[in-house]
């Protein structure tokens, strides 16, 4: 293919774009033409290490232009050559440079993308008060490099795959050679090969495509905005999904307790930790069960409440014109509206009106006789209980299982709560996430792994990995 032909052809290739640039330039009576994109591209440095080299071939004795493009070492810029039009076009929409020399059938590419990005800020959704304020932003090589600077040897491994035929998205797996499994490895490797879609733009939608099981709310996959969470499971053998635009990463494979733990566990003395990874649990299942308990008992089972405490909710529910199990939906329906309007009001004004909006509605209804005093109480503790689960999606997911035992407790009493707490314990024992079961060391029993679930041990007690991983290389530390 000749160079005018080539050109062209990537003329036709990119029409009607009218954003894309073509910089002829005359070097030694020979045409050479610059095609890029400037929103994408960094015009100065194109200027300094490709045209500025150029351009001094026409002053004095200089060589010749083809002895010049013959040495790969003439820009100061690492290039490659290209002779598809198509692959071409789609370098320069990637913010690619791309320069054709009359009489050369190839293009030589120069890779200088400048895009606009957030610098590395706190991260907004793990607010820690002792540990790394870092977090990812949308830049997925900023947010490698976050993960370097964690992890400073050769074994650490990312590579790097395309998904989306219009996008062309850049996604990579960190990982430990020697520490991940490779089973889990291929697992990922084949999954990603089969996505064949448009675009992709988050890296939640990439979660959709996985061959997992879709029957459960429960979350199979970690997501986090901090680096030293992904540098930390990677030394636990998992590996880590990025993907560029997100800013945050999947974490794989994963149990219901490593949902349960904070990044702010590891920088805190390990009592306070494991006493503070207790309530998590604790409120966890309160945030679940509690308002079914409540509309259960007082509907069905009455006679278990002590005889005070009985008397004063009864009081309490004497003029409300709707069973507990109403009251207790329109109450929780309205505490969900709340959270979400919090959430997507601005910032400064959000929490603010989320806060005050549950107080005066939950005083007028109980002023206006529509809800009873003890129901707030339960529904306020409940969702404060939401609150402090650290994993955004499972506290989603506990958030829906708690009205169907609610329903549940409301139409069959204490025998639909336990009936439904036995079903959704037996679904979560049958969950296996990437070959982890989902409530290891749990069930399957691993007494080994207890030093990291509930209990936080010092970390000079953890001289092995956790098996629900299945590390290739278990030793953690020297042993004494």
């Amino acid at each position: 293919m000749s160079s005018s032909s080539l050109l062209s052809d990537l003329r036709s290739c990119l029409h009607n774009n009218d954003d894309v640039t073509y910089f002829p330039v005359q070097i030694q009576q020979v045409q050479c033409t610059f095609i890029y994109v400037r929103s994408i591209v960094n015009v100065a440095l194109l200027q300094d290490s490709i045209v500025q080299p150029l351009l001094r071939l026409n002053q004095g004795d200089a060589l010749s232009l083809q002895e010049c493009l013959k040495d790969s070492s003439f820009f100061s810029w690492p290039a490659s050559k290209n002779s598809d039009p198509a692959s071409a076009a789609e370098a320069v929409a990637s913010g690619h440079v791309v320069l054709v020399v009359e009489g050369l059938p190839e293009a030589f590419l120069f890779s200088i993308p400048k895009y606009h990005k957030r610098a590395v800020q706190e991260s907004q959704n793990e607010q820690v008060v002792i540990g790394p304020r870092e977090s990812f932003i949308e830049d997925v090589d900023v947010n490698l490099s976050l993960i370097r600077h964690k992890i400073r040897h050769p074994d650490l491994k990312i590579v790097q795959f395309q998904l989306g035929r219009y996008t062309k998205t850049p996604l990579y797996v960190v990982y430990i050679e020697g520490l991940c499994d490779p089973k889990l490895l291929q697992t990922l490797e084949a999954q990603f090969q089969q996505i064949d879609t448009d675009g992709v733009f988050g890296i939640s939608n990439v979660s959709e495509y996985f061959q997992i099981s879709r029957k459960t709310s429960f979350p199979q996959f970690q997501y986090t905005e901090r680096p030293d969470s992904v540098a930390s499971a990677i030394l636990e053998g998992r590996a880590g999904i990025l993907l560029e635009g997100t800013p945050s990463a999947q974490i794989v494979p994963v149990t219901f307790f490593s949902l349960l733990q904070s990044s702010e566990d590891y920088y805190l003395s390990f009592i306070y930790a494991s006493w503070i990874r207790l309530v998590r649990l604790l409120f966890a299942v309160i945030s679940v069960v509690l308002p079914s308990l409540y509309v259960s008992i007082t509907t069905f089972q009455p006679e278990i409440i002590p005889t005070e405490l009985l008397l004063t909710i009864a009081s309490a529910r004497e003029n409300i014109p709707f069973t507990a199990l109403i009251e207790a939906l329109l109450m929780e329906l309205t505490f969900e509206a709340l959270r979400e309007a919090g959430a997507r009001i601005p910032k400064p004004v959000g929490q603010t009106i989320s806060i005050i909006g549950a107080i005066v509605i939950g005083q007028a209804a109980v002023a206006a006789g529509v809800v009873s005093a003890p129901m707030v109480i339960v529904v306020s503790i409940t969702g404060i209980a939401t609150f402090i689960v650290p994993h955004y999606e499972l506290g989603i997911s506990l958030r829906l299982l708690r009205f169907v035992l609610l329903i549940l407790g409301g139409t069959l009493g204490l025998l639909g709560v336990l009936a439904a707490s036995f079903v959704i314990y037996s679904r979560m024992c049958s969950l296996n996430t990437f070959g982890t079961p989902y409530l290891q060391p749990l069930a399957p029993l691993v007494f080994s792994d207890w030093k990291d679930m509930i209990y936080r041990a010092p970390s000079p007690q953890k001289k092995k990995r956790p098996d629900a991983y299945h590390a290739q290389d278990k030793r953690r530390q020297t042993s004494k």
